[in-house]
């Protein structure tokens, strides 16, 4: 098997989808990983328009990779570009060029059921990573990314998802006005807050339309979302805990899902 090298312009265009601007300009983006891409493959959600190799790790001569060769447009990067372009200290030897999907529309997702995950504010790629593999898990209704949210599309969050990018509905928005939308079809809205007036998860009755909205890391769910239709919900600790004030952003988004599905 005789692959050629990525040209020029190929190797411009990756450099170019490490920044926001150019991944939506172009409605692409990259994952790394071949465990990630595999899982891409299987999923078929995600379509894949090249894939690249690095030379000196030669992905393409094992057995699992051969059928997906003979599939997909690829070519090989020197393995010094590969590093350039690798999102991670080890690189992993297989980048995948994929068409960003289709964003929702706030009246899609709200004549859908089940939950919704809002992020407002979140900043860490690694927590939305995890929070999109999680949904993924649970087969939530979507997810609607507020201002000030890291880009879905980010490599280390793509990287963080595992191959669940893709199979969850999503929309970027003002979370007030996508809200709104909601309620207006019966949706409640669910705020993550650690707050005196919170209620604890484990009281909330099972409910047919939920919006569970996480916050910044540092500062939390802005107050102009906290209104009064809306409900302030808490992961209570054990009684006499005081070594931890509070859990990371992620894992608090994990136990909402599984308390609120």
């Amino acid at each position: 098997m005789n692959l050629t090298t990525a040209s020029n312009r190929q190797q411009t265009l990756l450099r170019k989808l490490n920044r926001k601007k150019y991944r939506y300009k172009e409605r692409l983006f990259l994952l790394e990983g071949a465990r990630a891409v595999q899982q891409v493959i299987a999923n078929k959600e995600i379509q894949i328009r090249a894939l690249f190799f690095d030379e000196g790790q030669r992905y393409w001569e094992q057995p699992d990779w051969k059928n997906v060769v003979d599939q997909l447009e690829v070519a090989v990067l020197p393995q010094e570009f590969f590093i350039e372009v690798s999102d991670t200290e080890t690189p992993q030897g297989v980048l995948a060029l994929c068409e960003m999907p289709s964003e929702a529309t706030a009246e899609e997702l709200s004549k859908k059921s089940g939950l919704i995950i809002a992020l407002d504010g979140l900043q860490d790629p690694g927590n939305l990573g995890t929070i999109i593999r999680t949904a993924g898990w649970f087969g939530i209704s979507g997810i609607v990314s507020g201002k000030g949210t890291v880009d879905m599309f980010h490599p280390k969050v793509v990287r963080g998802t595992a191959g669940a990018t893709g199979t969850i509905p999503f929309m970027n928005g003002e979370l007030s006005e996508v809200f709104d939308t909601l309620e207006q079809h019966n949706w409640h809205v669910f705020l993550l807050d650690a707050g005196t007036q919170s209620k604890a998860l484990h009281e909330i009755s099972s409910i047919k339309k939920g919006v569970i909205v996480v916050g910044n890391e540092g500062h939390g769910i802005r107050d102009e979302l906290m209104t009064a239709n809306r409900s302030s919900v808490c992961i209570p600790s054990p009684v006499g805990q005081q070594n931890v004030e509070s859990l990371n952003a992620a894992i608090a988004a994990s136990i909402a899902l599984y308390a609120l599905g």
